[in-house]
């Protein structure tokens, strides 16, 4: 049962009436790795606090640099020096003591990833490397929890949410070489602040319509946005015949 002060905190989202009070309660029983704390992972984390999540995990194993806050929003000036991780957390304290954190401050391989993966209801992947996320995305094959992806770079963003054990692609359906190294860099192409902060308000969008029941979440689908002239486009995913992560895989 939610306390008087969550339904004064949560009474906006509690108002809607596909959200309610049930919908929060899932909310708050809910827990969800966030992976990278950037500029994604920023609003994420954020808006998941402030809409209640019960428990977060947060993992990053990179500091705060001054290049960061143009557009990592969950950080100040200063947290530099200091680990994304634990600065999220103190940000998500004063915003929302009664969501729990926890950090790790430290790059997670495979193995942990599984390990973490197992333990939490949706990930949230703000990484921005291809070995990561494809690392992630065979964690959350193997533990059948739904990955809401989303990348940003110069002024170009998007966002699909891959959940095979339920049905359709998974993230190396959409990407399958798995040679490549790391995906384009922001410090190499630049990006707009607000781009990136609105694929990840996107993002957290999505998790908390998976989390709470509310509304239709995106499926099947890669949206990409063109924020130079505010274009959007849907593309049909479908799974691809013989990816190596998620072939044999049985779905609803």
């Amino acid at each position: 049962m939610l306390t008087d002060e969550e339904l004064e905190r949560y009474a906006r989202q509690i108002l809607l009436p596909d959200f309610d009070i049930a919908g929060q309660e899932r909310l708050r029983r809910a827990r969800v790795l966030v992976l990278g704390l950037g500029g994604l992972g920023s609003p994420v984390a954020l808006y998941l606090a402030a809409a209640g999540v019960g428990e977060l995990v947060l993992a990053d194993g990179d500091a705060v640099s001054l290049s960061n806050l143009q557009r990592q929003v969950i950080h100040a000036h200063a947290d530099c020096g200091g680990n994304k991780a634990r600065s999220a957390a103190r940000s998500i304290a004063r915003l929302n003591p009664l969501v729990s954190c926890t950090t790790i401050a430290q790059q997670l391989d495979e193995a942990a990833l599984q390990q973490q993966v197992a333990a939490v209801d949706l990930v949230v992947d703000g990484s921005d490397n291809y070995p990561t996320r494809f690392a992630l995305n065979r964690a959350c094959i193997a533990h059948r929890v739904p990955l809401v992806s989303a990348a940003a770079v110069r002024a170009e963003g998007q966002l699909a949410v891959f959940d095979p054990a339920r049905g359709g692609p998974c993230y190396r359906c959409l990407y399958p070489e798995a040679g490549a190294s790391s995906a384009l860099s922001c410090s190499e192409s630049g990006v707009l602040g607000p781009a990136v902060g609105v694929m990840g308000s996107l993002q957290a969008l999505e998790a908390l319509k998976r989390l709470s029941g509310f509304g239709e979440p995106l499926k099947n689908t890669l949206l990409m946005v063109d924020f130079a002239t505010l274009q959007m486009e849907r593309l049909a995913l479908a799974r691809r015949a013989g990816c190596p992560d998620c072939e044999g895989l049985t779905g609803a």
